[in-house]
């Protein structure tokens, strides 16, 4: 994405109008790991080789620095697996709501997360079901494999919580969490009543622009109730371990990564996309696309999150408010204080290993923004000629 973002980012610039967060995250992309951001230079203890690492940009859009924000947020969160078995539902918005979501992010998106986190509370509390107060960890996606917009909020869910009766903690079938036509049906209803609430305050462009009539507006809901919504539930996972690491790969994955963009050639991006499957115990196959570089790099910015907007939330007994009373009174145990986040930037981050010989390496001097081969050099020289303290 760098690459292609310092290669074709310039022309895109001027022929397109962008908001705040599309330039920010071209431009963090286009510098993420080079001097432009400046860095550390480390030596080895072993061979006495200096190298230097830059820093990373950090933005929540970039490829390159969500692997690193995945297994320090995973490191966090494996202390906070309830005793249960977890599922993972998916609530997805069709196509005639989803286009509304594309011109109203940030309230349409919020209402998403708010109604799908909602079903799987109200449907869990019912007595006729689990009738528990249960938590979870909820995702947003806004993509499909191609790069098209299609929201969608990912759930995992233990099956177990706090009866809603005596407040004992109680966990529940390991193989069927609620019938998914329930969880549609209650879904569709919840988020039609509160989209319908906002329609006053939502924008219409485009195609779009006859919706601010109420009576188009009115037709378009009645198109939407009579629609069959799609929620989707996949089997429990096996075990917590597995829980964490399928946590980490979707709470920080982006629209594309690196290693599926297979060639670049100045005016096309090939990437590679998996193919749809007719059973979920199919086996994926994956095929390829190739893109003007101006449509893909249009695509790849039509998933950036609104300012402020948080993709990842704790709902339920999980939320932040509540997790560390209910792992302290579900655990019993040593991990009573490992209900909590860790703020960024609490790690402790590691000195990289050389590049020579994979030795341990200290830092020696920090190096500026912007710095040049030269510069970068002589600095180098100097501290070769000063040698070891």
């Amino acid at each position: 994405m760098a690459d292609i973002f310092r290669q074709a980012g310039p022309a895109y610039r001027e022929g397109h109008r962008l908001d705040a967060v599309a330039l920010k995250a071209m431009t963090c992309i286009e510098h993420c790991r080079t001097p432009a951001l400046g860095g550390t230079l480390y030596r080895c203890d072993a061979c006495g080789h200096l190298h230097a690492v830059w820093k990373s940009c950090g933005n929540r859009h970039c490829p390159t620095c969500q692997g690193a924000a995945a297994h320090a947020w995973m490191t966090r969160q494996a202390a906070c697996i309830l005793p249960a078995p977890y599922f993972h539902i998916v609530f997805t918005l069709p196509p005639q709501v989803a286009r509304i979501a594309l011109q109203n992010r940030k309230v349409v998106l919020g209402i998403l997360f708010r109604t799908a986190t909602q079903t799987l509370q109200v449907i869990c509390a019912d007595p006729r079901r689990l009738g528990a107060r249960i938590g979870g960890t909820a995702v947003l996606h806004t993509w499909n494999q191609k790069l098209a917009w299609h929201p969608h909020v990912h759930c995992v869910v233990p099956h177990g919580g706090f009866d809603v009766s005596t407040g004992e903690w109680k966990t529940a079938s390991s193989r069927f969490f609620a019938p998914v036509k329930v969880l549609a049906r209650f879904f569709r209803r919840r988020f039609l009543e509160d989209l319908a609430k906002v329609h006053g305050d939502l924008e219409f462009h485009g195609t779009l622009t006859h919706l601010a009539e109420p009576r188009a507006w009115s037709r378009l809901m009645t198109q939407a109730r009579t629609t069959d919504w799609v929620v989707y539930a996949k089997p429990p996972f096996n075990g917590p371990e597995a829980v964490i690491r399928y946590l980490s790969r979707y709470t920080h994955r982006i629209a594309i990564c690196d290693a599926r963009i297979l060639a670049f050639d100045g005016n096309t991006v090939t990437f590679r996309h998996r193919k749809p499957v007719a059973k979920a115990a199919d086996r994926p196959t994956y095929g390829t696309m190739t893109l003007p570089v101006e449509q893909f790099i249009q695509r790849f910015l039509m998933h950036r999150l609104p300012k402020g907007f948080h993709r990842i939330r704790h709902f339920g007994i999980l939320a932040n408010s509540c997790r560390r009373k209910t792992l302290e009174t579900v655990l019993h145990d040593d991990q009573r204080d490992a209900g909590h986040d860790i703020e960024p930037g609490d790690e402790t981050a590691s000195a990289p290993a050389c590049p020579s010989c994979g030795k341990a390496t200290v830092p020696v001097t920090t190096l500026d923004r912007n710095l040049s081969g030269e510069d970068l050099a002589r600095t180098m020289e100097k501290i070769r000629t000063r040698g070891p303290p």
